[in-house]
Protein backbone atom coordinates (compact mmCIF):
# COMPACT_ATOMS: atom_id res chain seq x y z
CA UNK A 1 0.00 0.00 0.00
CA UNK A 2 1.30 3.39 -0.98
CA UNK A 3 0.65 7.06 0.82
CA UNK A 4 -2.07 7.41 -1.32
CA UNK A 5 -3.95 4.15 -0.59
CA UNK A 6 -3.37 4.80 2.62
CA UNK A 7 -4.77 8.47 3.10
CA UNK A 8 -7.47 7.00 0.83
CA UNK A 9 -8.45 3.88 3.43
CA UNK A 10 -7.88 6.84 6.39
CA UNK A 11 -10.62 9.18 4.42
CA UNK A 12 -12.98 6.46 3.76
CA UNK A 13 -13.11 4.71 7.21
CA UNK A 14 -13.74 8.60 8.54
CA UNK A 15 -16.40 8.88 6.04
CA UNK A 16 -18.63 5.56 7.02
CA UNK A 17 -21.88 6.19 8.34
CA UNK A 18 -21.69 5.57 11.98
CA UNK A 19 -22.88 2.47 12.64
CA UNK A 20 -20.13 0.96 10.47
CA UNK A 21 -17.67 3.17 12.56
CA UNK A 22 -18.95 2.21 15.88
CA UNK A 23 -18.33 -1.68 15.43
CA UNK A 24 -16.19 -3.21 17.91
CA UNK A 25 -13.17 -4.69 17.23
CA UNK A 26 -12.74 -6.89 20.42
CA UNK A 27 -15.71 -9.35 22.01
CA UNK A 28 -15.19 -6.97 25.08
CA UNK A 29 -16.56 -4.13 23.00
CA UNK A 30 -19.47 -6.13 21.81
CA UNK A 31 -22.89 -4.94 23.69
CA UNK A 32 -25.62 -7.47 23.38
CA UNK A 33 -26.19 -11.29 22.65
CA UNK A 34 -24.71 -12.01 26.22
CA UNK A 35 -26.30 -15.92 25.56
CA UNK A 36 -24.13 -16.99 22.72
CA UNK A 37 -21.01 -15.17 23.10
CA UNK A 38 -20.51 -14.22 26.97
CA UNK A 39 -17.73 -15.39 28.38
CA UNK A 40 -17.89 -19.20 28.97
CA UNK A 41 -20.23 -19.69 26.06
CA UNK A 42 -18.96 -21.77 22.77
CA UNK A 43 -18.38 -19.12 20.39
CA UNK A 44 -16.93 -16.59 23.05
CA UNK A 45 -14.28 -19.62 23.43
CA UNK A 46 -13.95 -20.31 19.58
CA UNK A 47 -13.27 -17.03 19.18
CA UNK A 48 -10.46 -16.79 21.57
CA UNK A 49 -8.83 -19.95 20.99
CA UNK A 50 -8.95 -18.99 17.16
CA UNK A 51 -10.49 -22.24 16.70
CA UNK A 52 -13.43 -21.07 14.83
CA UNK A 53 -15.26 -23.80 12.94
CA UNK A 54 -17.94 -23.06 10.19
CA UNK A 55 -20.83 -21.26 11.33
CA UNK A 56 -24.04 -19.76 10.13
CA UNK A 57 -25.07 -16.34 11.79
CA UNK A 58 -29.09 -15.81 11.54
CA UNK A 59 -30.71 -12.87 13.19
CA UNK A 60 -33.14 -10.08 12.33
CA UNK A 61 -31.08 -6.98 10.90
CA UNK A 62 -29.01 -4.58 13.37
CA UNK A 63 -28.48 -7.65 15.75
CA UNK A 64 -24.76 -8.07 15.07
CA UNK A 65 -24.07 -10.74 12.71
CA UNK A 66 -21.20 -8.50 10.88
CA UNK A 67 -20.28 -7.01 13.54
CA UNK A 68 -18.99 -10.71 14.71
CA UNK A 69 -18.05 -11.09 11.70
CA UNK A 70 -15.50 -8.45 11.68
CA UNK A 71 -15.01 -8.94 15.54
CA UNK A 72 -13.21 -12.15 14.32
CA UNK A 73 -11.51 -10.59 11.40
CA UNK A 74 -9.84 -8.63 13.72
CA UNK A 75 -8.59 -11.44 16.39
CA UNK A 76 -7.74 -14.73 13.96
CA UNK A 77 -4.57 -15.27 12.38
CA UNK A 78 -6.37 -16.87 9.67
CA UNK A 79 -6.84 -14.47 6.47
CA UNK A 80 -10.51 -12.83 6.57
CA UNK A 81 -12.17 -12.45 3.11
CA UNK A 82 -15.66 -10.97 3.03
CA UNK A 83 -18.17 -11.57 -0.12
CA UNK A 84 -21.47 -9.99 -0.09
CA UNK A 85 -24.55 -12.51 -1.91
CA UNK A 86 -25.82 -9.64 -3.51
CA UNK A 87 -23.36 -8.41 -5.95
CA UNK A 88 -20.81 -11.81 -6.05
CA UNK A 89 -20.49 -14.67 -8.29
CA UNK A 90 -19.35 -18.08 -8.70
CA UNK A 91 -16.00 -16.34 -10.27
CA UNK A 92 -15.75 -14.40 -6.87
CA UNK A 93 -16.02 -18.01 -5.29
CA UNK A 94 -13.91 -19.50 -7.27
CA UNK A 95 -11.19 -16.91 -6.70
CA UNK A 96 -11.70 -16.86 -3.17
CA UNK A 97 -11.40 -20.56 -3.17
CA UNK A 98 -8.14 -20.40 -5.77
CA UNK A 99 -6.44 -17.73 -3.55
CA UNK A 100 -6.99 -20.11 -0.32
CA UNK A 101 -5.94 -23.56 -2.09
CA UNK A 102 -2.26 -21.40 -2.69
CA UNK A 103 -2.23 -19.61 0.61
CA UNK A 104 -2.55 -22.95 2.34
CA UNK A 105 0.19 -24.61 0.05
CA UNK A 106 2.36 -22.18 0.12
CA UNK A 107 2.15 -20.68 3.92
CA UNK A 108 -0.24 -23.31 6.12
CA UNK A 109 -2.50 -20.27 6.63
CA UNK A 110 -6.23 -20.95 7.06
CA UNK A 111 -8.84 -18.89 5.18
CA UNK A 112 -12.01 -17.40 6.74
CA UNK A 113 -14.97 -17.00 4.06
CA UNK A 114 -17.71 -14.31 5.45
CA UNK A 115 -20.59 -14.71 3.50
CA UNK A 116 -22.84 -11.89 3.80
CA UNK A 117 -26.43 -12.42 2.75
CA UNK A 118 -25.59 -15.98 1.91
CA UNK A 119 -29.52 -16.85 1.53
CA UNK A 120 -29.51 -14.63 -1.84
CA UNK A 121 -27.10 -17.44 -2.82
CA UNK A 122 -29.34 -20.07 -5.51
CA UNK A 123 -28.41 -23.47 -4.66
CA UNK A 124 -25.69 -24.17 -7.28
CA UNK A 125 -23.52 -21.32 -6.09
CA UNK A 126 -24.12 -22.99 -1.78
CA UNK A 127 -23.58 -25.87 -3.90
CA UNK A 128 -19.80 -24.82 -4.83
CA UNK A 129 -18.99 -23.81 -1.49
CA UNK A 130 -19.72 -27.46 -0.43
CA UNK A 131 -16.67 -29.34 -1.04
CA UNK A 132 -14.65 -26.35 0.32
CA UNK A 133 -16.11 -26.04 3.54
CA UNK A 134 -15.80 -29.84 3.79
CA UNK A 135 -12.08 -30.17 2.92
CA UNK A 136 -11.58 -27.16 4.89
CA UNK A 137 -10.53 -25.29 2.49
CA UNK A 138 -12.11 -22.08 3.59
CA UNK A 139 -14.03 -21.90 6.69
CA UNK A 140 -17.39 -20.57 6.31
CA UNK A 141 -18.90 -17.89 8.28
CA UNK A 142 -22.46 -17.26 6.79
CA UNK A 143 -24.66 -14.39 7.86
CA UNK A 144 -28.58 -14.22 7.25
CA UNK A 145 -31.75 -12.95 8.13
CA UNK A 146 -33.53 -15.54 6.71
CA UNK A 147 -34.39 -18.69 8.62
CA UNK A 148 -31.61 -21.15 7.42
CA UNK A 149 -33.61 -23.97 7.02
CA UNK A 150 -35.71 -22.22 4.33
CA UNK A 151 -32.59 -20.47 2.67
CA UNK A 152 -29.37 -22.60 3.07
CA UNK A 153 -28.53 -26.14 1.64
CA UNK A 154 -29.05 -29.11 4.42
CA UNK A 155 -25.44 -30.41 3.22
CA UNK A 156 -23.93 -27.00 4.34
CA UNK A 157 -26.17 -26.66 7.27
CA UNK A 158 -25.06 -30.02 8.35
CA UNK A 159 -21.43 -28.80 8.25
CA UNK A 160 -21.84 -25.38 10.42
CA UNK A 161 -22.70 -24.57 13.02
CA UNK A 162 -25.65 -22.41 13.71
CA UNK A 163 -25.88 -19.40 16.27
CA UNK A 164 -29.50 -17.31 16.23
CA UNK A 165 -29.34 -13.46 17.30
CA UNK A 166 -32.20 -11.96 18.72
CA UNK A 167 -33.31 -8.30 18.74
CA UNK A 168 -30.79 -6.29 21.33
CA UNK A 169 -32.57 -5.20 24.57
CA UNK A 170 -33.75 -1.48 24.96
CA UNK A 171 -31.06 -1.52 27.79
CA UNK A 172 -28.46 -2.90 24.73
CA UNK A 173 -29.24 -0.18 22.29
CA UNK A 174 -29.39 2.68 25.21
CA UNK A 175 -25.70 1.75 25.83
CA UNK A 176 -24.94 1.94 22.31
CA UNK A 177 -26.56 5.33 21.91
CA UNK A 178 -24.56 7.27 24.37
CA UNK A 179 -21.78 5.48 23.46
CA UNK A 180 -22.00 6.93 19.78
CA UNK A 181 -23.37 10.41 21.11
CA UNK A 182 -20.32 10.90 23.31
CA UNK A 183 -17.67 8.49 22.09
CA UNK A 184 -15.41 11.33 20.65
CA UNK A 185 -13.05 8.94 18.36
CA UNK A 186 -15.68 6.59 17.11
CA UNK A 187 -18.59 8.61 17.44
CA UNK A 188 -20.18 11.92 16.89
CA UNK A 189 -18.51 13.21 20.06
CA UNK A 190 -16.30 15.45 18.58
CA UNK A 191 -19.52 17.24 17.56
CA UNK A 192 -20.32 18.49 20.68
CA UNK A 193 -23.75 16.71 21.26
CA UNK A 194 -25.89 16.16 23.71
CA UNK A 195 -29.20 13.68 23.84
CA UNK A 196 -31.96 14.22 26.50
CA UNK A 197 -32.58 10.99 28.73
CA UNK A 198 -36.02 10.77 27.30
CA UNK A 199 -34.63 11.10 23.69
CA UNK A 200 -32.68 8.28 24.20
CA UNK A 201 -34.86 6.09 25.40
CA UNK A 202 -37.87 7.01 23.03
CA UNK A 203 -34.69 6.07 20.43
CA UNK A 204 -34.22 2.83 21.91
CA UNK A 205 -37.80 1.85 22.26
CA UNK A 206 -38.88 3.04 18.71
CA UNK A 207 -35.45 0.77 17.09
CA UNK A 208 -37.13 -2.01 17.74
CA UNK A 209 -33.81 -3.94 18.74
CA UNK A 210 -31.86 -3.03 15.71
CA UNK A 211 -28.87 -1.30 16.80
CA UNK A 212 -27.94 0.15 13.14
CA UNK A 213 -31.41 2.08 13.23
CA UNK A 214 -31.32 3.89 16.24
CA UNK A 215 -27.61 4.76 14.92
CA UNK A 216 -28.46 6.23 11.98
CA UNK A 217 -31.28 8.43 14.28
CA UNK A 218 -28.34 9.39 16.18
CA UNK A 219 -26.29 10.41 13.27
CA UNK A 220 -28.81 12.10 11.72
CA UNK A 221 -29.70 13.96 14.21
CA UNK A 222 -26.23 15.08 14.89
CA UNK A 223 -25.89 16.53 11.58
CA UNK A 224 -29.01 18.12 10.94
CA UNK A 225 -29.40 19.54 14.36
CA UNK A 226 -28.76 23.48 15.21
CA UNK A 227 -26.54 24.32 17.81
CA UNK A 228 -28.03 26.62 20.66
CA UNK A 229 -26.93 29.72 20.52
CA UNK A 230 -26.80 30.17 24.47
CA UNK A 231 -24.19 27.68 24.84
CA UNK A 232 -23.18 26.21 21.16
CA UNK A 233 -24.15 22.86 22.12
CA UNK A 234 -26.37 20.27 19.79
CA UNK A 235 -29.22 19.10 21.76
CA UNK A 236 -31.07 16.24 21.20
CA UNK A 237 -34.87 16.35 22.33
CA UNK A 238 -37.22 13.92 22.74
CA UNK A 239 -38.77 15.66 19.45
CA UNK A 240 -36.17 15.70 17.39
CA UNK A 241 -35.14 11.92 18.13
CA UNK A 242 -38.60 11.00 16.61
CA UNK A 243 -37.87 13.39 13.54
CA UNK A 244 -34.89 11.09 12.62
CA UNK A 245 -36.03 7.44 13.65
CA UNK A 246 -37.72 5.85 10.97
CA UNK A 247 -41.61 4.88 11.22
CA UNK A 248 -41.15 1.07 12.79
CA UNK A 249 -41.47 -1.21 10.21
CA UNK A 250 -42.87 -4.67 10.92
CA UNK A 251 -39.97 -8.09 9.44
CA UNK A 252 -42.85 -10.22 7.53
CA UNK A 253 -41.62 -12.25 4.56
CA UNK A 254 -44.08 -14.45 3.44
CA UNK A 255 -41.66 -17.05 2.12
CA UNK A 256 -39.89 -16.82 5.30
CA UNK A 257 -39.59 -18.01 8.94
CA UNK A 258 -41.56 -14.94 10.08
CA UNK A 259 -44.81 -15.75 7.62
CA UNK A 260 -45.25 -18.70 9.64
CA UNK A 261 -44.69 -17.77 13.03
CA UNK A 262 -47.13 -14.84 12.35
CA UNK A 263 -49.72 -17.24 11.40
CA UNK A 264 -48.83 -19.88 13.46
CA UNK A 265 -49.40 -16.97 16.47
CA UNK A 266 -52.56 -15.91 14.82
CA UNK A 267 -53.94 -19.32 14.70
CA UNK A 268 -53.15 -19.97 18.31
CA UNK A 269 -54.73 -16.64 19.49
CA UNK A 270 -57.76 -17.77 17.84
CA UNK A 271 -58.08 -20.94 19.64
CA UNK A 272 -56.69 -19.82 22.90
CA UNK A 273 -60.03 -17.77 22.65
CA UNK A 274 -57.64 -14.13 22.83
CA UNK A 275 -59.28 -11.60 20.09
CA UNK A 276 -57.21 -8.86 21.34
CA UNK A 277 -53.95 -11.13 20.26
CA UNK A 278 -56.11 -12.63 17.28
CA UNK A 279 -56.59 -9.09 16.11
CA UNK A 280 -53.00 -8.00 16.82
CA UNK A 281 -51.42 -10.79 14.33
CA UNK A 282 -54.27 -9.75 11.95
CA UNK A 283 -52.70 -6.23 11.92
CA UNK A 284 -49.33 -7.37 11.52
CA UNK A 285 -49.94 -9.30 8.49
CA UNK A 286 -52.13 -7.20 6.47
CA UNK A 287 -49.55 -4.27 7.63
CA UNK A 288 -46.78 -6.21 5.85
CA UNK A 289 -49.02 -6.87 2.79
CA UNK A 290 -50.29 -10.59 3.30
CA UNK A 291 -52.88 -11.51 1.08
CA UNK A 292 -56.82 -11.38 2.80
CA UNK A 293 -57.80 -14.52 1.30
CA UNK A 294 -54.51 -16.67 2.90
CA UNK A 295 -56.02 -15.09 6.23
CA UNK A 296 -59.16 -15.68 5.35
CA UNK A 297 -58.74 -19.32 4.53
CA UNK A 298 -57.11 -19.66 8.01
CA UNK A 299 -60.26 -18.29 9.69
CA UNK A 300 -62.31 -20.73 8.06
CA UNK A 301 -60.01 -23.87 8.96
CA UNK A 302 -59.51 -22.34 12.70
CA UNK A 303 -63.71 -22.08 12.93
CA UNK A 304 -63.99 -26.01 11.67
CA UNK A 305 -61.11 -26.99 13.76
CA UNK A 306 -61.52 -25.56 17.31
CA UNK A 307 -64.94 -24.12 17.03
CA UNK A 308 -66.63 -27.21 15.56
CA UNK A 309 -70.13 -27.36 16.97
CA UNK A 310 -69.54 -25.37 19.72
CA UNK A 311 -70.64 -22.80 17.86
CA UNK A 312 -71.68 -23.98 14.21
CA UNK A 313 -72.34 -20.33 13.22
CA UNK A 314 -68.55 -19.99 13.45
CA UNK A 315 -67.74 -21.62 10.24
CA UNK A 316 -70.67 -19.11 8.30
CA UNK A 317 -69.00 -16.24 9.60
CA UNK A 318 -66.05 -17.25 8.14
CA UNK A 319 -66.91 -18.77 5.09
CA UNK A 320 -69.01 -15.42 4.55
CA UNK A 321 -65.67 -13.24 5.56
CA UNK A 322 -63.82 -15.21 2.61
CA UNK A 323 -66.45 -14.65 0.26
CA UNK A 324 -67.08 -11.55 1.14
CA UNK A 325 -63.31 -10.13 0.97
CA UNK A 326 -62.94 -11.80 -2.84
CA UNK A 327 -65.92 -9.01 -3.52
CA UNK A 328 -65.06 -6.37 -1.99
CA UNK A 329 -61.27 -6.57 -1.62
CA UNK A 330 -59.03 -4.09 0.46
CA UNK A 331 -58.62 -1.84 2.02
CA UNK A 332 -62.58 -2.67 3.05
CA UNK A 333 -61.68 -6.44 3.21
CA UNK A 334 -59.77 -5.22 6.85
CA UNK A 335 -62.97 -5.16 8.57
CA UNK A 336 -64.14 -8.16 7.21
CA UNK A 337 -61.17 -10.06 8.59
CA UNK A 338 -61.09 -8.36 12.54
CA UNK A 339 -64.88 -9.01 12.75
CA UNK A 340 -64.48 -12.63 11.35
CA UNK A 341 -61.42 -13.67 13.81
CA UNK A 342 -62.45 -12.03 16.78
CA UNK A 343 -65.93 -14.13 16.20
CA UNK A 344 -63.75 -17.18 16.38
CA UNK A 345 -61.32 -16.04 19.22
CA UNK A 346 -64.32 -15.43 20.99
CA UNK A 347 -66.40 -18.58 20.36
CA UNK A 348 -66.93 -21.93 22.64
CA UNK A 349 -64.45 -24.28 21.66
CA UNK A 350 -64.23 -27.56 20.47
CA UNK A 351 -62.10 -29.96 18.62
CA UNK A 352 -64.50 -33.21 18.59
CA UNK A 353 -65.20 -32.52 15.09
CA UNK A 354 -61.49 -33.03 14.64
CA UNK A 355 -61.35 -35.72 16.77
CA UNK A 356 -63.71 -38.07 15.49
CA UNK A 357 -63.10 -37.92 11.55
CA UNK A 358 -59.09 -38.98 12.51
CA UNK A 359 -60.30 -41.90 15.15
CA UNK A 360 -62.82 -42.45 12.02
CA UNK A 361 -59.39 -42.61 9.55
CA UNK A 362 -57.81 -45.11 11.91
CA UNK A 363 -60.75 -47.43 12.18
CA UNK A 364 -61.12 -47.63 8.61
CA UNK A 365 -57.20 -48.67 8.41
CA UNK A 366 -57.60 -51.04 10.90
CA UNK A 367 -60.73 -53.09 10.50
CA UNK A 368 -60.35 -52.59 6.13
CA UNK A 369 -63.73 -52.63 3.87
CA UNK A 370 -66.14 -54.05 6.62
CA UNK A 371 -69.72 -55.25 4.85
CA UNK A 372 -72.67 -52.13 4.91
CA UNK A 373 -75.62 -53.67 6.57
CA UNK A 374 -77.71 -54.79 4.52
CA UNK A 375 -80.86 -52.89 4.94
CA UNK A 376 -78.54 -49.29 4.47
CA UNK A 377 -77.61 -50.66 0.68
CA UNK A 378 -79.42 -48.52 -2.37
CA UNK A 379 -82.00 -50.36 -3.22
CA UNK A 380 -83.27 -48.55 -6.31
CA UNK A 381 -81.62 -50.18 -9.35
CA UNK A 382 -83.63 -53.40 -10.81
CA UNK A 383 -83.24 -57.05 -9.07
CA UNK A 384 -81.75 -54.68 -5.53
CA UNK A 385 -85.09 -56.63 -3.50
CA UNK A 386 -84.28 -60.10 -4.81
CA UNK A 387 -80.64 -59.53 -3.04
CA UNK A 388 -81.78 -58.26 -0.15
CA UNK A 389 -80.44 -54.42 -0.54
CA UNK A 390 -82.38 -52.09 1.34
CA UNK A 391 -84.68 -54.58 3.31
CA UNK A 392 -85.00 -53.67 7.05
CA UNK A 393 -84.06 -50.30 6.68
CA UNK A 394 -86.54 -48.29 9.02
CA UNK A 395 -87.24 -44.90 8.08
CA UNK A 396 -86.40 -42.43 10.68
CA UNK A 397 -89.45 -39.71 10.18
CA UNK A 398 -91.83 -42.39 10.81
CA UNK A 399 -90.75 -42.01 14.67
CA UNK A 400 -90.61 -39.78 17.79
CA UNK A 401 -88.43 -37.45 17.15
CA UNK A 402 -87.59 -38.52 13.91
CA UNK A 403 -85.46 -41.23 15.83
CA UNK A 404 -85.76 -44.99 14.83
CA UNK A 405 -82.30 -45.98 16.50
CA UNK A 406 -81.11 -48.52 14.26
CA UNK A 407 -77.57 -49.88 13.86
CA UNK A 408 -76.33 -47.87 11.53
CA UNK A 409 -72.54 -49.07 11.69
CA UNK A 410 -70.70 -52.45 10.11
CA UNK A 411 -71.35 -55.24 12.55
CA UNK A 412 -67.77 -55.43 13.44
CA UNK A 413 -67.47 -51.99 14.67
CA UNK A 414 -71.35 -51.58 15.92
CA UNK A 415 -70.09 -49.96 19.48
CA UNK A 416 -67.57 -47.75 17.75
CA UNK A 417 -67.60 -44.03 19.65
CA UNK A 418 -65.68 -41.57 17.38
CA UNK A 419 -68.16 -38.08 17.87
CA UNK A 420 -68.21 -36.97 21.92
CA UNK A 421 -69.53 -33.93 22.02
CA UNK A 422 -67.90 -31.55 24.22
CA UNK A 423 -69.52 -29.56 27.39
CA UNK A 424 -68.89 -26.48 25.31
CA UNK A 425 -71.22 -23.99 23.80
CA UNK A 426 -73.67 -25.59 21.45
CA UNK A 427 -72.30 -28.94 21.94
CA UNK A 428 -73.73 -28.89 25.48
CA UNK A 429 -77.04 -29.46 23.39
CA UNK A 430 -76.08 -32.01 21.17
CA UNK A 431 -74.80 -33.87 23.95
CA UNK A 432 -77.79 -33.79 25.89
CA UNK A 433 -79.99 -34.32 23.22
CA UNK A 434 -78.37 -37.40 21.83
CA UNK A 435 -78.28 -39.26 25.53
CA UNK A 436 -81.87 -38.03 25.48
CA UNK A 437 -82.50 -40.55 21.76
CA UNK A 438 -79.83 -42.97 22.86
CA UNK A 439 -79.51 -43.19 26.88
CA UNK A 440 -75.48 -43.89 25.95
CA UNK A 441 -73.48 -42.96 29.21
CA UNK A 442 -71.05 -41.64 26.67
CA UNK A 443 -73.22 -38.45 26.04
CA UNK A 444 -74.24 -38.17 30.05
CA UNK A 445 -71.53 -36.25 31.37
CA UNK A 446 -68.70 -33.92 30.58
CA UNK A 447 -66.66 -35.76 33.43
CA UNK A 448 -67.19 -39.06 31.35
CA UNK A 449 -65.92 -37.32 28.14
CA UNK A 450 -62.59 -35.93 29.65
CA UNK A 451 -62.06 -39.04 30.82
CA UNK A 452 -62.43 -41.53 27.54
CA UNK A 453 -60.59 -38.25 25.72
CA UNK A 454 -58.03 -38.31 27.60
CA UNK A 455 -57.42 -41.91 27.45
CA UNK A 456 -58.20 -41.97 23.52
CA UNK A 457 -55.34 -39.10 23.22
CA UNK A 458 -53.04 -41.28 25.11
Amino acid sequence: MDLFDYFSEQKKEKEQPLAARLRPTTLEEVVGQRDIIGPGKLLYRAIRADKLGSIIFYGPPGTGKTTLARVIAHTTSAEFVQLNATVAGKKDMEEVVGNAKERHAMYGRRTILFVDEIHRFNKSQQDYLLPFVEDGTVTLIGATTENPYFEVNGALLSRSTMFELKPLSSEDVLALIRRAVYDPDKGMGSYGAEIDEDAAQLLAELAGGDARRALNAVELAVLTTEPDPSDGRIHITREVARECIQKRVARYDKNGDNHYDTISAFIKSMRGSDPDAAVYYLARMLKAGEEPEFIARRIMICAAEDVGNADPNALVVAVNCSLACERIGMPEAQILLAQACEYVAAAPKSNAAVNSIFDAYRLVEGTGNLPIPPYLQDSHYGGAEKLGRGLGYEYAHLYEEHYAGQQYLPDAVRDAELYLPSENGYERNIRERMYRLTGEERYRRAETLLARDTKRRK
